[in-house]
C-alpha cells in the first residue's frame, strides 16, 4: 500500500513537472509566435523599402535619360550658334566691303561733281526729270482711258455687227475674222462661275488661265471639274496644281489638246468658245437656254473624259 501511495506520489510530481515544462514550452512558443510576426512585418518593410528602391531607381533612370536629351539639345544648339556666328562673321566682312565700296563711290562721285558737273546743272536735270516723270504719269492716264474707250467701242462694234447682220435680213453672225479676245472670255467665265451653286465644269487651254477666274472665291460648296494642259517641267505649272490641288472642291485632269474654253454652270448656262486661226478669233457661243445646253452636253463631258488624271 505504501509503495502505491508513493508511486501515485511520484507521479503526482513527474505531472507538475510536466505541466510546469509546458508553461516553459508555452512561453517559448508565444516568444516564437510574437518573433515570426514580427519577422513577418521586418519582411513587408523590406518589401516596402525594395519597391521604393525599384521607383527611385527608375527616377534615376529617367532623369538620365533626360539630362542625356538635354545634353544633345545644347550640342545642337552649340552646333548652331557657331554657325550662326561664322554666318555673322561672313555677314559682317560683306557689309565691310560694302562700306568701303560705298565709300569709294562716294569719292568718285564728289570727285565727278568737283572737276565735270557744275551743281546747278544737275538740279536742272533733276527738275528735267520730274517734269518727264509727270508727263509719264499723264501718259498712263491717257493710255489707260485708251484702252477703256476702246473695250467700248469693241463692244459698240460686235453690237453694230450683230444689227447689220439683223437688218440684212439673216441673224446668222459669220464669226470667221470677229475678234474675241481670251481675257474676255475668261471674264465672262469668272463672272458665271461666281453664280454657281453645285457643280461646274470648266476647260481652259492651260492652267496659268485659272488665275483669272479666282477659284477660291467659289463656294466650297461648289463642286469643279477642270481640264487644261499641265506642263510638268515648268515651276510655275506645279505651284498652280499644288495650289488648286490643296482646295478640297476641286478635281483637275490634263488636257493636252488646247482648243476650247468651257463653262457649264449647274447645267442651267453654258459658255463654250472655240480658238480659232487668229490669236484672239474665237467662235464663243453663250446660252442659258436648257435645250442648248443639254446639246452641247456631250461635247463637254467628252473634254473631261478625255483628260487623264495626274500622278
Amino acid at each position: 500500500m505504501e509503495d502505491q501511495n508513493k508511486e501515485i506520489e511520484n507521479l503526482k510530481k513527474e505531472i507538475e513537472n510536466l505541466k510546469e515544462q509546458l508553461a516553459i514550452k508555452n512561453e517559448e512558443l508565444k516568444k516564437f509566435t510574437n518573433l515570426n510576426d514580427q519577422i513577418k512585418v521586418k519582411d513587408e518593410q523590406i518589401r516596402t523599402k525594395d519597391d521604393l528602391i525599384s521607383n527611385l531607381q527608375s527616377a534615376m533612370n529617367l532623369k538620365e535619360d533626360q539630362i542625356k536629351t538635354l545634353k544633345d539639345s545644347m550640342s545642337l544648339k552649340s552646333e548652331q550658334v557657331e554657325t550662326l556666328d561664322s554666318s555673322l562673321k561672313i555677314k559682317d566682312e560683306k557689309i565691310r566691303t560694302l562700306e568701303k565700296s560705298v565709300e569709294l563711290k562716294e569719292k568718285e562721285i564728289s570727285v565727278l561733281l568737283d572737276t565735270r558737273v557744275e551743281k546747278t546743272i544737275l538740279e536742272e536735270k533733276d527738275k528735267e526729270i520730274e517734269i518727264l516723270k509727270e508727263k509719264l504719269e499723264i501718259l498712263k492716264g491717257e493710255l489707260t482711258k485708251a484702252d477703256e474707250d476702246l473695250e467700248i467701242l469693241e463692244n459698240e462694234n460686235e453690237k453694230l455687227r450683230n444689227q447689220l447682220a439683223a437688218a440684212s435680213g439673216s441673224k446668222i453672225i459669220d464669226w470667221t475674222n470677229i475678234d474675241i479676245p481670251k481675257n474676255k472670255i475668261l471674264a465672262k467665265m469668272k463672272d458665271i462661275i461666281m453664280n454657281a451653286l453645285h457643280n461646274v465644269t470648266i476647260a481652259v487651254p492651260n492652267i496659268k488661265d485659272l488665275q483669272s477666274l479666282t477659284l477660291y472665291e467659289v463656294r466650297s460648296s461648289v463642286n469643279m471639274k477642270i481640264s487644261c494642259y499641265i506642263d510638268p517641267a515648268l515651276e510655275e505649272d506645279a505651284e498652280l496644281l499644288e495650289e488648286f490641288e490643296s482646295l478640297d472642291n476641286i478635281s483637275i485632269r490634263m488636257y493636252e489638246a488646247e482648243d476650247r474654253y468651257i463653262l457649264d454652270r449647274d447645267g442651267e448656262e453654258l459658255l463654250f468658245a472655240v480658238i480659232g486661226n487668229g490669236d484672239e478669233n474665237h467662235l464663243v457661243i453663250h446660252t442659258k437656254d436648257s435645250k442648248h445646253v443639254k446639246f452641247f452636253k456631250s461635247i463637254v463631258m467628252e473634254g473631261w473624259l478625255r483628260s487623264r488624271k495626274i500622278e
